[in-house]
């Protein structure tokens, strides 16, 4: 088992599926579907069925969740954005830039959390939205569960005044950079450039907007004795930074998308693979949102209930 890696996750499947027109603007990594609604939504459905048996397959818990599709949130199946979990029994409910997505948070997911884990305390970000103040989660942080850091990309997304709430609240420390696409837009999520895992780091150290601020980064994370892997804007396009490293009773694996997997050099792969075994799903209709597969999985770093 890792402090980094959750053996646990929360995913969501959604009913009506689709790029959300109201985060286009300032995410560039969206694309216009190439079927019907009700083709794109079949397809996306499938494919987080399809992903969750492939996880549990491997030894990952995975919670599942239906979004029924009454409350119009086309983008329910990212639930990392919205809530995070932590050790010691701590969750955290965030505030969400885009009002359609304020519509993603589900009591019935913190519920069962309490039910099935020990739940000290929930702290509910979400009233910041009132104030125009948003941090969208694990989306927006990158957290080295290891070395305390809260790496963060500045962007609508992430404020810096929600932010410091949380580090002080959770005790990380915030440390943030601007970041530059390859059309020169501030990328919008963190975890899109960045994947910290236990014995190494993928981030594209290329998007960072100051060079000084690039080595600053790479320094933290080296200090933890990580191997950072630099990945490249095209890579970071195929989401290959859009990772997460999860603990199975197997040994640890990488979760990540089919596409992101097939963008990684051979040397990147040896590397990874010295510690956490490579696994790839399929989720290309997903991948049309703006994110992938490290998007879909809200980690559980909480301790079960035992059962009476």
């Amino acid at each position: 088992m890792s402090i980094q890696a959750p053996s646990a996750v929360v995913m969501v499947r959604p009913r009506h599926f689709t790029p959300n027109p109201d985060t286009a603007a300032d995410n560039s990594f969206q694309s216009a579907p190439d079927s019907p609604a009700d083709e794109t939504a079949r397809r996306a459905f499938d494919e987080v069925s399809r992903a969750a048996d492939t996880l549990r397959e491997a030894g990952v818990t995975v919670h599942l969740f239906d979004d029924d599709g009454r409350h119009q949130t086309p983008d329910s199946v990212f639930p990392n954005n919205w809530f995070s979990t932590h050790p010691g029994g701590h969750v955290a409910v965030y505030p969400m830039y885009n009002a359609s997505r304020r519509r993603e948070r589900r009591t019935d997911v913190l519920e069962y959390l309490k039910q099935h884990y020990r739940v000290q305390d929930v702290i509910d970000y979400s009233g910041l939205e009132h104030d125009g103040l948003f941090l969208e989660g694990t989306g927006a942080m990158v957290l080295d569960h290891l070395a305390r850091v809260a790496f963060t990309a500045r962007s609508n997304r992430a404020d810096p005044v929600a932010l410091e709430r949380f580090a002080t609240h959770f005790n990380y420390e915030p440390l943030v950079f601007d970041t530059a696409d390859a059309q020169g837009q501030p990328i919008y999520h963190t975890n899109v450039l960045m994947c910290i895992a236990t014995q190494f780091a993928l981030v594209a150290l290329d998007t960072l907007v100051n060079p000084r601020r690039a080595a600053e980064v790479r320094q933290r994370l080296e200090e933890t004795g990580r191997e950072v892997l630099p990945i490249t804007q095209q890579q970071v396009a195929d989401f290959a930074g859009n990772a997460i490293e999860l603990s199975s009773p197997q040994g640890r694996v990488l979760a990540l998308s089919a596409r992101a997997a097939a963008s990684l050099s051979a040397e990147q792969r040896r590397v990874i693979e010295r510690s956490a075994r490579l696994l790839p799903l399929d989720v290309p209709t997903i991948e049309l949102a703006g994110g992938s597969v490290r998007c879909m999985l809200a980690g559980v770093h909480l301790a079960p209930r035992r059962a009476v």
